[in-house]
């Protein structure tokens, strides 16, 4: 039975379902971008009131149904919606201007509003069945904003590969998803532990919960570009316009963590000895693959998609580590990387609007063309190498302290490869951040004239660079905010006997 108390669950990603439904209907009397777009931003606003207030107030998780809990509002759910809330808030306010003369914006929003309740569907599922639909209303939004500009060339071609890789990734994930509920009965995250722990090992079914693991991991590996299913996110990022670019980075590729945060911490944790292992060299590859394919871009969407990749490669040390210290490191290490990588990319978006292109060249002598984004491109690069006092070092020292504190707790010195792993390829990383900043201050450019920005696309920038060194200056509150999203998630997984 479905009660008025349980539909708190799903308020937030409702609102946003209607706001998506309005605009097109607004969009009938007007082109206006900047009524189209204020009127997203205010149902994003709205829909994060109720996140908002479940973490400040520390509420009790509320399910829907109330009888079978599909979906829960809890304070892991709530502080990812706040997160790809965050993102979509400042993608649409920086949008209002890159998108301004474009065709279809009604639609345009109409699709960022859904592919965010796509993720927050995702965050607040407890059941794979119901976190599959959430992933595909992203990707399906997703796969229509990266084509947005049809006449584009790289855009079609980028949406093209996305919609094929995409939707061979779907098929891996959703035949995995049916071979667990083959084994187990259910699909619930919950229920398989608890079936897991139950049978240890049936010696008929071990090859198919081993394939079943091995298809979904595939699956979401797809979606947070893992290598070595990474080979989409360089072509897809160049091609797509910048600002979903931006989205796809810092919200829909951290949607993927939380399905593999849920499937390996609550799901599969009664065999994490089987997946460990597979899990810590992925992690470490995908870091090493990511930095090191970086080193030699000229183009900036194509060195930050692969920074992109390098991160992912850091968030995947909170897996096979499992415990609620790496749990939390890599919650906030997502937190931060949605703020300084998307605020990169909305740098690169606000100066492609005034004639700034893409080529690395393109930024010699920013410095003095436009202070402001220099300093906010500087801050954001040292940020993600992991520079003192920004949030990127403060998330990393979590998370790669984590893996050290595991080791030291349970003999597992193995663990403390993964931090080593961490702390030299962010070392590697730094080299071509710096690059990009000599260029911007050191660098003569063929012009010195002053360039002229949108006070929106500003505005867009500056909530990410505000972010990211409040975040790095004041860790703690954001760190606890992490902890008890931690241990939210870890609530419902079943304890070893």
């Amino acid at each position: 039975m479905v009660d008025t108390e349980s539909l708190v669950a799903v308020l937030p990603e409702l609102l946003l379902v209607m706001f998506a439904i309005v605009i097109p209907a607004i969009g009938l009397g007007t082109k206006d971008s900047r009524i189209l777009g204020f009127t997203a931003l205010a149902g994003i606003a709205l829909a994060a009131v109720g996140p908002a207030l479940q973490i400040l107030e520390d509420r009790n998780a509320v399910f829907f149904p109330s009888d079978t809990g599909l979906l829960v509002l809890d304070q892991f759910s709530a502080l990812f919606m706040l997160i790809f809330l965050s993102v979509a808030f400042y993608v649409v306010l920086a949008s209002i201007y890159f998108t301004k003369d474009d065709k279809h914006q009604p639609e345009y929003y109409t699709l960022i509003l859904l592919a965010t309740a796509g993720m927050m569907v995702v965050a607040s599922a407890t059941d794979l069945f119901v976190l599959f639909v959430g992933i595909e209303l992203t990707s399906l939004s997703s796969y229509a904003l990266v084509a947005f500009r049809k006449k584009d060339v790289k855009g079609a071609e980028a949406a093209t590969k996305y919609f094929i890789i995409g939707g061979l990734s779907s098929g891996f994930a959703l035949f995995g998803i049916s071979l667990i509920f083959g084994v187990t009965g259910t699909t619930d995250f919950t229920l398989m532990n608890e079936w897991l722990i139950a049978n240890p090992y049936p010696n008929d079914l071990v090859p198919v919960v081993w394939l079943a693991m091995i298809m979904i991991v595939v699956g979401f590996g797809f979606k947070i570009a893992m290598v070595p299913f990474h080979m989409w996110a360089p072509d897809v990022y160049e091609g797509a316009p910048t600002t979903i670019t931006a989205m796809l980075a810092a919200g829909s590729k951290k949607m993927g963590f939380v399905a593999l945060f849920k499937l390996f911490f609550i799901g599969l944790i009664a065999i994490k000895a089987d997946w460990e292992f597979l899990i810590a060299i992925m992690a470490i590859l995908t870091m090493t693959v990511g930095n090191l394919m970086a080193l030699n871009q000229t183009n900036i969407k194509r060195m930050l998609a692969y920074s992109s990749i390098a991160q992912a490669g850091y968030i995947l040390i909170a897996i096979p580590v499992a415990t609620d210290y790496a749990l939390a490191g890599g919650i906030f290490q997502i937190l931060t990387h949605a703020f300084m990588k998307g605020g990169a990319f909305i740098v690169v978006a606000t100066l492609a609007t005034v004639a700034v292109g893409e080529s690395i060249n393109s930024y010699k002598g920013l410095g003095k063309r436009s202070p402001f984004l220099a300093l906010a491109m500087t801050i954001f690069l040292f940020s993600l190498a992991g520079i003192p006092p920004l949030a990127g070092f403060a998330s990393k020292f979590f998370l790669f302290w984590a893996p050290i504190q595991a080791a030291t707790d349970t003999g597992a010195d193995w663990l403390i490869w993964l931090s080593v792993a961490g702390i030299i390829n962010s070392a590697i990383s730094l080299f071509y951040y710096v690059r990009i900043v000599k260029y911007m201050y050191v660098e003569k450019g063929e012009s010195e004239d002053k360039l002229v920005i949108s006070k929106t696309m500003m505005a867009a920038v500056a909530i990410c660079l505000i972010l990211t060194v409040v975040i790095g200056i004041y860790p703690g509150p954001f760190y606890d905010a992490c902890w008890n999203a931690a241990q939210a998630l870890l609530s419902y997984s079943v304890p070893l006997p």
